[in-house]
């Protein structure tokens, strides 16, 4: 039997949840829903790119429709379909392993990203506004950051599985 090595992999259940932001240093003037936004767009790319969990999918389609025809945002999906808590059993295994790597608020780039290309002149990250603009401006950046997780996963196969 092997030993049991800790990873994100096998010790991760949720990824985020709303109700984390609503102390701290959330300004008061905002919302409680601007909580939402930041991780709702990066559920809202999921979306885009059929990344969720088949189950999950099924359970949601209708919901998972009005985002893609953009009735819905990411965040308010995020609100109504998921309570806020963005769990890792809702996503498929491809979109695991990414996010795991790129949207870890403590080793991926996904908040860096989410600053520098939409809130680099707001007060907060939590300024920025629920809106598909700002969608589109992220979404083109995580498409390049999943794009380079791709090659790099592609790189690393074992010398022979060339193909």
């Amino acid at each position: 039997m092997t030993d049991f090595v800790e990873s994100k992999e096998n010790t991760y259940d949720v990824y985020d949840k709303a109700k984390y932001h609503y102390g701290g240093n959330f300004p008061e003037e905002l919302e409680d829903f601007q909580g939402f936004v930041h991780t709702g767009m990066f559920i809202c790319w999921l979306i885009d790119n059929d990344l969720l969990d088949e189950e999950f999918f099924e359970d949601s389609l209708e919901d998972i429709n009005r985002v893609k025809k953009r009735e819905l945002t990411g965040a308010q999906f995020y609100e109504i379909c998921m309570d806020g808590v963005f769990a890792i059993e809702e996503v498929s295994e491809i979109g695991n392993r990414f996010a795991l790597h790129y949207f870890d608020f403590d080793t991926g780039m996904y908040l860096n990203d989410y600053e520098s290309t939409l809130a680099k002149n707001l007060p907060t990250l939590f300024h920025v506004e629920d809106t598909w603009e700002n969608y589109e401006k992220i979404r083109k950046v995580i498409d390049i950051r999943f794009a380079d997780w791709n090659n790099i996963k592609i790189e690393k196969k074992p010398w022979w599985k060339v193909w």
